[in-house]
């Protein structure tokens, strides 16, 4: 039996709770994962809301809370390969067994070994931080020197946006809310506070990680745009941005970060029995950085 936070019917953060749940079984394209770090991201309580219905909607419940997971591999399914038992991973729980939890299951071809130096909490931002942040550069593909706006850079995407397309030797500036100024500065984005602040000019690029009126209000200024959370993006004349979910993309973003070239700034760690705080914060929209649960 193993901890799990999850919910019993879709709904608010109040049908959150926490239950046991026998170890979960591999499928054949399956991995069993003794989770070690799980990353909260705003997908998590859109998710449990029940606002993505194609993604879980056709599961049973209870349904555990969480996505993106690193651990140490327990079993394998007879279908996977490239992996073996004692392995350190991370990946994504395509198989909608969640990650809020101390076992899950990852799906194979999605789940990558990371380098023995990465520690746990940054492994488990990988999968959707980091692998979003690479899906939209390379979708993008702009020369040295273009310009990008990041519309909404204070997130784990945003951060993690800034710094790779720094790395690209791309000139980026940001939006964010006040508290977000300092992050934007620490990673050499130009920042602009929305608060106070209108945001103009003229952009190679825009990337939206915000949706709703904030993306339509930025749409104009870049000659390309992606959006990572709003599909309306399309109606704009823009992109949504094609997410690959595979181990190439996981082990790519390894190296980054083993190579010192990506920092997930996480600003907050929680133990599994304060999963449902570090949730409560993202959904807020007021949380910096990345938050993560170790477990």
């Amino acid at each position: 039996m193993s901890t799990a936070l999850g919910y019993r019917a879709f709904g608010a953060a109040d049908v959150q709770e926490f239950f046991d749940r026998p170890d979960p079984v591999p499928g054949p394209a399956e991995v069993l994962v003794r989770v070690a770090a799980a990353g909260v991201n705003p997908l998590d309580h859109l998710l449990r809301s029940g606002h993505v219905p194609d993604l879980n909607g056709h599961l049973p419940f209870p349904q555990v809370i969480g996505m993106e997971a690193a651990g140490t591999v327990l079993a394998l399914g007879e279908d996977v390969t490239g992996l073996n038992v004692g392995d350190r991973v991370t990946g994504f729980a395509l198989t909608g067994a969640g990650t809020y939890a101390e076992t899950t299951l990852l799906l194979g071809e999605s789940t990558a070994r990371i380098p023995d130096a990465l520690p746990w909490t940054w492994a488990a931002t990988i999968p959707v931080a980091g692998t979003t942040a690479l899906d939209v550069l390379d979708q993008l593909d702009l020369p040295k020197g273009a310009s990008l706006l990041v519309n909404g850079i204070g997130g784990g995407v945003g951060i993690a946006l800034a710094q790779l397309a720094r790395d690209r030797g791309l000139v980026v500036t940001g939006t964010g809310s006040t508290a977000k100024r300092p992050l934007a500065a620490k990673y050499g984005a130009v920042f602009i506070d929305y608060t106070t602040e209108s945001v103009e000019g003229s952009f190679d690029a825009v990337v939206d990680t915000v949706g709703g009126q904030s993306l339509r209000d930025v749409a104009p200024l870049g000659k390309k745009l992606v959006a990572v959370g709003d599909p309306s993006v399309t109606e704009l004349g823009g992109e949504f941005v094609r997410r690959r979910l595979d181990r190439a993309s996981l082990e790519r973003v390894a190296e980054l970060m083993a190579e010192g070239r990506l920092d997930p700034n996480i600003t907050g760690t929680y133990p599994l029995a304060r999963a449902h705080e570090a949730l409560a914060l993202v959904e807020s929209r007021h949380a910096a950085g990345k938050l993560v649960i170790s477990i």
